[in-house]
């Protein structure tokens, strides 16, 4: 399906070309007038002082104030040219600025609201079983555990949405302490409902200086991400050599180049929410992305080959 032309913008096309048309216009009558007036003083030069050597003076003075003026209007014409042609970059790019943005806030609003319903959808549907039916407690237990994840998915969903109001803030603050970062990976990958999934290689007792709910939430976004895009197995790895350096691996479909640093905007995600299957909410990799320089590190993606990506922080140690 073709995209509609922006109304506003077309009308702002309009309303430039029209400028610049008057421009060009005007520009051509105050030369034309100047060249008027330089011929009808010329043929009054000529009548007052006819056969006078005075005439050549007169005209010299005559000519030179005609060319003076027209680089007048040729000077200030051009600054008006660059000042307008400034002013349209300028109006177009706030223009595609809000119209991506509120495109993305478009985007998360349709994919909080399926992250909304569908957790709570799915929980309900589950007490509503345990309320209708007699199950042996085995099934009981299989069905609860099903309902808690849900429960689980739905605060950890609120825990982003907040947590990424709070870096937005200039008041929000760090708690740092020191922390075995080995220690806090590996419980944070065996108490994950898809651990199966995950595996790691993780060198012993890394520590560091870090905000503990800084440092779950990077890792639980990173793994959220990766097992969201991946259908087979992701690692995680985490070693410290002159640096400390956590990677999580996965071997989904891959991030193109170009955006590559787009993903960590706010809202961002590859492909339109309507079409696209993979949960979230584009708040993820931007609260990752945020937390980590609050750590004085930095965020990178690779390619893994033969496929997937590789998302490395690195922290200076």
């Amino acid at each position: 399906m073709q995209k509609k032309f922006p109304r506003p913008l077309l009308i702002f096309y309009i309303l430039v070309a029209y400028v610049f048309i008057q421009f060009c216009w005007w520009a051509y009558s105050l030369v034309q007038l100047n060249s008027e007036i330089y011929e009808l003083k010329l043929e009054i030069l000529k009548l007052a002082h006819e056969g006078s050597p005075e005439i050549l003076i007169e005209k010299g003075k005559l000519d030179q104030k005609l060319y003076s003026r027209i680089w007048m209007v040729l000077g200030e014409g051009s600054v008006f040219f660059i000042l307008l042609a400034i002013g349209v970059w300028q109006t177009l790019r706030s223009f595609r600025k809000e119209v991506s943005l509120a495109r993305q806030q478009k985007n998360f609003l349709l994919a909080v609201t399926h992250e909304l319903k569908s957790p709570i959808a799915s929980a309900k549907l589950y007490l509503q079983t345990l309320q209708k039916r007699e199950l042996d407690r085995e099934k009981q237990n299989e069905i609860l555990a099903k309902a808690i994840a849900d429960t689980d998915r739905l605060g950890s969903l609120v825990d982003n949405l907040l947590l990424a109001t709070k870096i937005d803030r200039s008041d929000y603050m760090l708690h740092f302490e020191e922390l075995n970062l080995s220690d806090l990976v590996t419980q944070i990958v065996a108490t994950h409902p898809e651990k199966k999934r995950i595996k790691t290689e993780i060198q012993q007792s890394i520590k560091m200086h870090a905000d503990k709910l800084a440092l779950t939430s990077i890792v639980l976004n990173l793994l959220e991400n990766a097992l969201k895009y991946s259908e087979q197995n992701i690692a995680v790895k985490l070693q410290r050599d002159k640096t400390i350096l956590l990677s999580v691996i996965d071997s989904g479909p891959g991030i193109p180049d170009e955006e590559k640093q787009k993903v960590f905007e706010k809202f961002y995600r590859i492909g339109n929410e309507d079409t696209r299957k993979s949960k979230g909410t584009g708040l993820g990799l931007y609260i990752v992305k945020n937390l980590a320089e609050r750590h004085n590190g930095a965020i990178y993606i690779r390619n893994n080959q033969p496929n997937g990506s590789i998302f490395e922080i690195e922290f200076l140690a």
